[in-house]
């Protein structure tokens, strides 16, 4: 493809989600980075990373999941926003990207069963899941190790969590200036673990067995957000296929067009009743998790695409998943120039090339990502990747990538 296919495809159309004009349809999707600081406060190498990528952009910019409590986790060094000093260095990030005449969302996380053990001991945490079953045996024997042990929710504690989105949802929106809050519904996080059958959520209460039961938390939760900022600052995000931390994909029961369907069938109803949501995030069969899956291994097991939520929801949607992954980017021009409301996100190479959006938009090549720096603690392989043209190479010795991450506030 030339350099003017992919400038005239609707990728760089202008666009309207819920009350934010776009000038792109490029999206920064969800990337866990973990260079907050050890308490949890966002810092110095987040605003320069988030600062950068929103130059010349004009799109939406979604930032790392971030933790709705300390209960909602906890993970080494990933943001939180349930405090006045999370919100204020989390404001100093958002004022650098809408400097930039870029677009925010901040993505609300809670982990459920799969929180960090060790981390859950020290401070003094539950570690919950929809029943009492542990994602792994390697997550039973870490919880072993810690000293503590897996509960299955009461119904306090899911008024508990339904509290904690309020007070999150507020922060971020009246104190840190958010544009949007995405829920993170995906992944075999705390809502994808509601939602799930055998093996994850057993219970035999109002939120466990039907379809509609296992949809009910997290219904109730973007209930009760759509009465806290507005349906037109809120989305969710889903991963219908993916098989990971426990999530069946195509192996649930019921199938996950079914399970899927329902909850995009109540957002749609909701939508039309005068409440439609600014987006739904839409993870593709493409990625599992952090692992891509082949069109060959999707079809032998049967996964199939996401056409069906489109057909459901009638809104926004950005889809995400690999497809910046082979040349030419077929994927990526058939699904945006398929409607006008589809925005494409990419989180790997939004690592590597913090310019990524015109790097798209000329024709420029890419530079790899290097999956082994993702987790460190320091701005190596974090703020030392430069923009197309910059071929200085910056070692993990440097000054510059030995910096660790200071509070904002």
């Amino acid at each position: 493809m030339t350099v003017s296919d992919l400038k005239e495809t609707n990728l760089f159309k202008p666009i309207k989600v819920g009350n934010v004009n776009l000038t792109t349809r490029v999206t920064y999707a969800p990337t866990t980075r973990r260079r907050a600081t050890v308490d949890f406060i966002p810092s110095q190498l987040q605003l320069q990373y988030y600062g950068d990528r929103s130059k010349d952009n004009g799109g939406l910019i979604i930032t790392e999941a971030t933790f709705v409590s300390k209960q909602g986790g906890l993970y080494d060094q990933a943001p939180g926003i349930w405090s006045e000093r999370q919100a204020k260095a989390w404001r100093a990030i958002t004022d650098k990207v809408h400097e930039n005449n870029t677009a925010i969302s901040v993505q609300l996380w809670n982990l459920g069963r799969v929180a960090s053990p060790k981390l859950a001991k020290e401070h003094g945490l539950k570690l919950l899941g929809p029943s009492a079953f542990y994602e792994s045996e390697a997550s039973e024997k870490a919880a072993q190790e810690a000293g503590i042990e897996i509960q299955a929710a009461t119904i306090e504690d899911i008024e508990n969590f339904k509290k904690e989105y309020v007070v999150a949802a507020k922060l971020a929106v009246e104190v840190a200036g958010f544009d949007f809050i995405e829920v993170h519904g995906a992944h075999g996080y705390l809502f994808d673990q509601f939602l799930q059958g055998k093996g994850v959520n057993e219970r035999t209460d109002q939120y466990g067995g039907t379809i509609e039961n296992r949809a009910r938390f997290l219904l109730e939760v973007i209930d009760l957000l759509i009465d806290t900022v507005g349906a037109e600052k809120l989305a969710v995000r889903l991963s219908p296929w993916a098989e990971v931390q426990g999530s069946a994909g195509v192996n649930g029961d019921p199938h996950p067009i079914v399970l899927y369907g329902y909850v995009l069938s109540e957002l749609e109803k909701r939508a039309k009743q005068g409440n439609r949501l600014a987006y739904i995030s839409i993870v593709e069969p493409r990625v599992s998790g952090v692992t891509d899956v082949s069109a060959e291994e999707a079809q032998r097991k049967g996964i199939a695409s996401n056409d069906f939520v489109l057909d459901i929801w009638k809104g926004v949607v950005v889809r995400s998943g690999a497809y910046l992954s082979t040349p030419g980017f077929p994927s990526l021009i058939k699904d945006v120039n398929a409607n006008d409301r589809t925005l494409i996100g990419a989180s790997r190479f939004w690592t590597s090339n913090p310019d990524l959006v015109q790097r798209l938009k000329n024709g420029q090549k890419l530079t790899p990502y290097d999956r082994s720096t993702f987790y460190l603690h320091t701005n190596y392989g974090y703020n030392t990747w430069k923009k197309y043209g910059d071929d200085t190479v910056v070692s993990e010795d440097d000054p510059v990538s030995k910096k660790t991450p200071v509070a904002l506030a």
